[in-house]
Parts: C-alpha cells; sequence; structure tokens
C-alpha cells in the first residue's frame, strides 16, 4: 500500500470529530504510506510539547496506541515520530517517557502480511529497545546525553568521579542498544526505515562526542581514583575501545547511502598516555 488507505482517512476524521489536533496530527504523521512522516505532521506536535495547555501523557499514550497496530509501516512511523519528539521537542515530552515504568513493548512484533513486513518487523524490535534505553537513561541520568553541551566545558568532560563511573555504563548502553539496530545498506529498502536511520546517524554523532568526553575525563582523573574506581575506569576505558569499529561501520553506512561526508565525523582513538 504506498497511499493513504480508508482506515487512515476515517481515524484521522474521528480525531477531528471529537476536537484532538494532536491526536490528529499523530494519525497522519503514522499513515499506512510506506514514507517518512510528513515534516508538516512532526513540526506541528514538536510544537505542541512545548504548549503549557497540551496534555503530554495524553499526547503519548495515542503514540503508543499507534505502536500497537498489525502494520509495520503504522508502527514504524509512531516510534520515527516519538523519536522526533524526544529529539526536538520541549524537554517535558521526554522526561514524562522516562517516568513511565513500560514504554514500547515490541520485542515480539511481526506482521506476518508478506516478506517485507517480516524483515521490518526486525528492525521495529529493535528500533523500540533503543528508544525505550534513551528514556531509561534519560531516568537514571536526569539529563538527555544528546542535548548536554560537548567539548572542554562540556558536561561529561568536567562530572566529578562518582558520577562519571555511574553515567558511562548508562551512555555504553544507550550507545549498544543504537548499534544493535544492525542495519545493512542493501536493507534500507524504504522511506520508513531510512528515516529512522538517519535519526539513529545523527544521535549516534552526539552519544559518540558525549562518550568521547566521558573517556578524555576517565583518563584525566584516572591516577586520582581509589582502586575499586580504577579498576571500573580501565573497564570503561576497554569497553570504548571495542565499540569503536562498530561506530565507524555505521558512518560509513551513512556515507553509502548518500549523506554528506563533511556530516560524518572522524573518529580518533583516545590514548591513555
Amino acid at each position: 500500500m504506498s497511499g493513504q488507505t480508508l482506515t487512515d482517512r476515517i481515524a484521522a476524521a474521528q480525531y477531528s470529530l471529537t476536537g484532538s489536533e494532536v491526536a490528529r496530527a499523530v494519525c497522519k504523521a503514522t499513515t499506512h504510506e510506506q514514507t517518512a512522516p510528513k515534516k508538516k505532521h512532526l513540526e506541528y506536535l514538536i510544537e505542541a510539547t512545548k504548549e503549557s495547555n497540551v496534555n503530554i501523557p495524553q499526547m503519548a499514550d495515542t503514540l503508543f496506541e499507534r505502536a500497537t497496530n498489525a502494520s509495520w509501516v503504522v508502527v514504524f512511523k509512531a516510534l520515527i515520530t516519538t523519536h522526533h519528539m524526544m529529539v526536538a521537542g520541549n524537554e517535558r515530552f521526554l522526561q514524562f517517557l522516562a517516568s513511565r515504568n513500560t514504554l514500547f513493548n515490541l520485542s515480539n512484533f511481526l506482521d506476518k502480511t508478506g516478506s517485507h513486513g517480516y524483515d521490518m518487523s526486525t528492525f521495529i524490535r529493535r528500533y523500540s529497545r533503543y528508544l525505550n534505553e534513551k528514556a531509561f537513561a534519560y531516568r537514571q541520568m536526569s539529563f538527555d546525553f544528546g542535548r548536554v553541551k560537548k567539548g572542554a566545558e562540556g558536561v561529561m568532560r568536567t562530572m566529578p568521579v562518582e558520577k562519571l563511573l555511574k553515567g558511562m555504563p548508562t551512555l555504553q548502553s544507550q550507545i549498544d542498544a543504537l548499534l544493535e539496530f544492525d542495519v545493512h545498506p542493501n536493507e534500507l529498502t524504504n522511506g520508513v526505515i531510512n528515516a529512522c536511520f538517519l535519526l539513529m546517524f545523527k544521535d549516534l554523532i552526539k552519544l559518540y562526542a558525549c562518550y568521547n568526553d566521558g573517556i578524555i575525563n576517565v583518563l584525566e582523573k584516572f591516577f586520582q581514583m581509589k582502586r575499586g574506581q580504577c579498576k571500573d575506569g580501565l573497564e570503561i576505558y576497554k569497553r570504548f575501545l571495542t565499540r569503536m569499529t562498530r561506530v565507524s561501520e555505521v558512518f560509513k553506512i551513512a556515507e553509502t547511502i548518500g549523506i554528506d561526508k563533511n556530516d560524518i565525523p572522524e573518529l580518533t582513538q583516545v590514548s591513555p598516555v
């Protein structure tokens, strides 16, 4: 199905009748069309998170409801829409998601309507796990790694030892969940998964910058740490080295699908010396 279905139109009309413009926009962003959610609907929802009169829990519940659809297209687009709002919406949207005990429960999702449905279902399961991990990281740290200041004066470079040793494994877990999406260029076969990959790629750039800052901080503070902390710090550094290759593989995929080389950071290995 390439265009909006009758079901899409009826659902949007129902939300219009109830006066819920936010729910209608969610519905419009998550149609059965095998294309990325339309920019105008995403922008409307992102702006809505900044309005004091908008019910954030209700907005999130509408997205969760769309993620229970049987169609891989609708579910994938519900996740992509949520991801856009987590990244660019008012932070209170992310705060609400982080406050929930459960988010997307899609570990068993399977669209059996065709081979394409089977293939995309795999990526939906992995993607939902990443978004859950992103919200969990916010709950653990009380900030979003993607939004914080980077560089010499950034959050991860100036973080005290105790918080740093707690925060780095949380950051590593979020990066691992992203890397486990594990898509290959020949699997980026439609506008929906391509839109997802682009969001994940942009997240990875920000997460890697934080990761690099954190490692520099660990190494700078290493000789001031207690013995147990040194052991933890060394383990964090070893894990960082093993993830470098996997991060570079994602960057190579980004290059093969036409993302500008200037938008892809060069990876440099932080040395303990």
